[in-house]
Parts: C-alpha cells; sequence; structure tokens
C-alpha cells in the first residue's frame, strides 16, 4: 500500500481538537518540525500531547505551546522551554513528569499491546507515594496531584506498575521512508520517535527521503511499515537547529616562519617524556 500523503497539512487535516499525541524527539533532535508547523497552521487545540519535552520557546512543540494550543503534557523534563515553566508554574498547562526510562517504556508497552508493566523506577519518592503537581490553581496551591502508584515486591525488590501509553496520533521524523512506511533514522536522531510511532493508532512520518518499496534493505529498517499510516516529504532545505550548540575550542594556528614558538605544551604538543622518535614527528608536524 503506498502510504504516500502530497502535504503535511494533508497529513494532519484529520487531527481533532482535544487529541492524545505521541510526538517524537529528544530536545530539538528528530523533531518532526513540518507537522507541528502544520498543526499551527491548521488551528488545532486543546491537545493532550506525550513527547520527552516540549521543544523550545520558539521551535518545536514550544511553537503550539506560545500559542495555547496544548492543554497538557506528559514529559520527562522542561527541558529550555521558559513558556512551558511559566505556563505550568500559572496553572495554565497540567504536567505529567515522568521519570524518562519509565516514559520510553509506556510508549513502547502501548505499542506492543502491553497494558502496564512493574519497574524500580521512582520507588521511594513521590513517584510511588503521588502528590506530584499536575496542575496548579491561580493561587499557587496544587489543583490536581499524581495518585499513588500500585506497588509489588519482585526478588525481594519493590516496584510500582506503570500503565502503558496510547495516543490518538504518533508524529514522527525519519531520516528515509519507503512508499511502505519502512523508516530508517539517523543516529541519535532515532530517540523517541520509533515508540512515539508505535503508540500512536495513526502514524504520520515526516520523511527527509523517500524511496520506492523494496529499496529498503530489511535488516537497515528501524520501524517497520506496520506501524505507519501516512508519510510526506519534508523540505530538507529547511533550518534544523540544535538546542545547545557545543564545540571544542579552536586549535591555534601554527606560528609564522622564523616566529618563535611559545605554546605551552598541550595533549597535542610533545612532552619532555616522549621518545626522541615521537619527539620528532611531533616536532615536524606542528
Amino acid at each position: 500500500m503506498d502510504k504516500v500523503v502530497d502535504s503535511a497539512a494533508q497529513a494532519v487535516a484529520d487531527v481533532p481538537d482535544g487529541a492524545v499525541l505521541a510526538v517524537g524527539g529528544f530536545g530539538l533532535c528528530g523533531i518532526p518540525s513540518t507537522l507541528i508547523g502544520a498543526l499551527v497552521e491548521a488551528g488545532t487545540s486543546g491537545l493532550r500531547v506525550v513527547s520527552n519535552n516540549c521543544g523550545v520557546d520558539d521551535w518545536g512543540l514550544g511553537l503550539l505551546l506560545r500559542a495555547g494550543r496544548i492543554a497538557r503534557m506528559t514529559s520527562s523534563y522542561v527541558g529550555e522551554n521558559k513558556e512551558f515553566a511559566r505556563q505550568y508554574l500559572a496553572g495554565e498547562l497540567e504536567v505529567e513528569l515522568t521519570p524518562q526510562g519509565t516514559l520510553a517504556e509506556r510508549l513502547r508497552a502501548g505499542g506492543t499491546g502491553i497494558p502496564a508493566f512493574y519497574t524500580p523506577a521512582g520507588v521511594g519518592t513521590q513517584v510511588e507515594t503521588g502528590g506530584l503537581p499536575w496542575r496548579y490553581a491561580p493561587d499557587g496551591s496544587v489543583a490536581v496531584a499524581s495518585p499513588p502508584k500500585e506497588v509489588r515486591e519482585f526478588g525481594d525488590r519493590r516496584h510500582l506498575l506503570e500503565e502503558a501509553i496510547t495516543a490518538d496520533f504518533g508524529l514522527v521524523r525519519a531520516a528515509v521512508a519507503d512508499r511502505h512506511g519502512n523508516c530508517v533514522f539517523h543516529a541519535a536522531a532515532r530517540n523517541f520517535n520509533p515508540l512515539c510511532a508505535m503508540a500512536g493508532r495513526v502514524t504520520v512520518v515526516e520523511a527527509e527521503r523517500i524511496v520506492a518499496a523494496g529499496e529498503l534493505p530489511p535488516d537497515a529498517v528501524h520501524l517497520p511499515g506496520v506501524y505507519v499510516d501516512r508519510v510526506v516529504a519534508v523540505d530538507t532545505s529547511l533550518e534544523k537547529r540544535v538546542e545547545r550548540r557545543t564545540v571544542r575550542p579552536a586549535r591555534r594556528t601554527a606560528p609564522a616562519a622564523g616566529a618563535a614558538d611559545t605554546r605551552t605544551a598541550t595533549a597535542e604538543t610533545p612532552t619532555p617524556s616522549a621518545t626522541p622518535s615521537t619527539t620528532a614527528t611531533a616536532t615536524e608536524e606542528n
């Protein structure tokens, strides 16, 4: 079955107000930014979103949040989004914070038909006992708090019962998809994407490249097409943002010919303990 649709707007046209969305990505890495943009343009509101975090103030899910389109977030952390924190503390947004590994497993369980599972993550904390603020009242009091978890012992160790997550729609981004929906992700951009795809009753993939069915080697497929309902091509010339850019310090350039080299020893500069042959080679390279 050919699952390719013509546009992102068409791909999300039937997402209703109040829908539950499982959205892939980690920070800004691997987020379905084109599909998110289509939802912003569509005006869809009251969304209940499950995603590791909520983008940043002006990108990713942060665009929906800033427009007041998200009613509830299930996430593992707030991230770099100041508006997320503001809405949460002001009582405008309901937030269920859950341990990151637990969030991943809840999505995976939902995608494989497992209704619940036990995990030791959160034992002895408010994850177990309840009382974590999900939504604040305007006066700063807690309007909605997390309930206590069921506890059971396995092998003399306490575990919490966590329920699976399923969503009305899964929105993910892939590096390559074929026309049958089989997907390949690039390196760390895989992150939560396969899990969100599995958890969605209807899953939409935005792909940087679409190939013919059968072109992907079976062993290269990260997400089988059985989990995918729609595929849309994205414009790869559009910006891919980095949440926090971190680079190595620039290397110092070699001194001009005849100039004295006053650089101090570094990991790339021979030390007195180096052997003569190593020193000679390093000197020539410098």
